[in-house]
């Protein structure tokens, strides 16, 4: 069953395998302990670490290892704002960070800080220039992740980090989805990853912290990772972490296969499926990941057609979401996240799964459209109304958008058609149907319930 979800947790590579075995019956003492076993430990934990650190780009002193991405985003985070408290407690970060940025960033203001939220454009990338305006004489810390792990949209690190450098802020990137493709560009002060995006183990994730970075570790002092990352290390998941980096940074030629791959899949989608948007930098982007969103879609029967036909996808969608919410990176881009579908391909892809997945997803989405009704066309009313009111209430995505589709042809060029939805997705999907069926968003206006969405009728 061909495996597209990468971008979530990566296949564990056959390296990491082999040194998880090994360090089991080799790493199993406690490295801190002077004794043979424990000296034994040592000496792999400190080869896992120069290791992982000459994959990054620093000193073995300047990283230590985590139990996962997440601590390590958390931990970055935490310690660097206290660590500038002095400066000052505002902290700058991009629309479409990881959510673990999020969660830390909302913690900080709930606890009597301040954050600016620098938007993104339809790509999914921000402008230097608006991050450089973001920064404060108060900013204690600045957040940009090095490429984004819905869309694969890569970010201007080398840029920010000038001009960040230039205001005396430290830049904390986050480089989850990139470390296993090449190194991230310099400049930064602040490094986090996690090892099961590029075939490690998961539970192991990386935090860097340059030299002369004020760094203050928050929470309950531990005598390990330089008193960073509390707790026993998990070394045998460590050293296949670190062997599984290194064994991916050898694959340029695999991240030329795969990005000729997706290149394939971005071409074909958009000629071979109706309606449908390509979301993300076409070129500045991570080699193995394409996402597009398909009109008329519901996300989640998209995505469990698509189980049915042996293909392991995943979505930005909020038909699949416990939340009912679009992916904040999409509602950040103003891109389509109706029937929203992220492929990421672990290396070893086979192109012959590829081409049977272009194959299988045109018939797949009619079929899902056909299902839930969608118009194939919108053809004129032989007697234009001067305008129509659409109760969409109480019904989730995609039905409101596929409502207004079924009725824009009624009424007169000129004319509007209002949308009332509760769904928090219309606001984001009304407006990208749009422009892409060319028409006028007119904007949203209050209703006794939920949003009333206004569309004029332009063609």
């Amino acid at each position: 069953m061909p495996y597209f979800d990468a971008a979530s947790a990566a296949p564990l590579h056959p390296v990491a395998r082999q040194a998880l075995l090994a360090a089991l019956d080799e790493g199993w003492a406690d490295p801190a302990r002077l004794y043979r076993e424990g000296r034994r430990a040592r000496l792999l934990l400190d080869a896992a670490r120069e290791a992982a650190a000459e994959a990054v780009g620093c000193r073995p002193d300047e990283l230590v290892f985590t139990s996962s991405g997440t601590t390590a985003v958390h931990a970055g985070i935490a310690g660097a704002l206290s660590g500038r408290r002095r400066v000052g407690r505002h902290l700058a970060h991009s629309a479409v960070e990881h959510s673990s940025v999020l969660h830390s960033a909302a913690a900080h203001e709930a606890a009597g800080g301040s954050c600016t939220e620098v938007p993104v454009d339809r790509f999914g990338a921000v402008d230097p220039a608006a991050y450089a305006a973001a920064l404060r004489a108060d900013t204690a810390l600045a957040c940009l992740q090095s490429a984004n792990h819905e869309v694969g949209t890569e970010q201007p690190v080398a840029e920010v980090a000038a001009l960040c450098a230039e205001a005396g802020v430290p830049l904390l990137v986050d480089a989850a989805q990139s470390l296993g493709w090449g190194p991230v560009p310099a400049g930064w002060s602040l490094l986090t990853a996690s090892a099961h995006k590029w075939g490690g183990p998961a539970g192991v994730g990386l935090l860097a912290v340059r030299k002369g970075t004020r760094f203050s570790p928050q929470g309950p002092a531990g005598e390990r990772e330089s008193g960073r990352a509390p707790g026993f290390e998990n070394l045998p998941a460590i050293v296949a972490a670190a062997a599984s980096l290194r064994a991916v940074r050898d694959g340029a030629a695999e991240a030329v296969r795969l990005r000729a791959l997706v290149d394939r899949i971005r071409s074909v989608v958009a000629e071979r499926v109706p309606d449908v948007e390509v979301v993300g930098d076409p070129v500045r982007r991570l080699p193995h990941l394409v996402t597009f969103s398909c009109l008329y879609v519901d996300g989640e029967t998209l995505l469990h057609e698509l189980d049915r036909r042996e293909f392991s996808v995943s979505s930005g969608s909020s038909c699949t979401s416990s939340t009912l919410t679009p992916s904040h990176v999409l509602r950040a881009m103003g891109v389509l996240s109706e029937g929203n579908v992220r492929v990421s391909l672990p290396p070893g892809t086979a192109g012959a799964d590829v081409d049977r997945f272009l194959e299988v997803l045109p018939e797949v989405v009619a079929e899902v459209r056909e299902r839930l009704g969608a118009p194939a066309s919108a053809p004129p009313s032989p007697a234009p109304a001067a305008s129509l009111v659409v109760d969409a209430l109480g019904r989730r995505c995609p039905i409101p958008v596929i409502e207004l589709a079924k009725v824009i042809g009624e009424v007169a060029v000129g004319a509007t058609v209002t949308v009332l939805a509760d769904d928090e997705a219309a606001r984001l999907d009304i407006p990208a149907w749009c422009e892409m069926r060319g028409q006028e968003y007119v904007g949203e206006e209050p209703a006794d319930r939920g949003s009333a969405y206004v569309v004029r009728r332009l063609s």
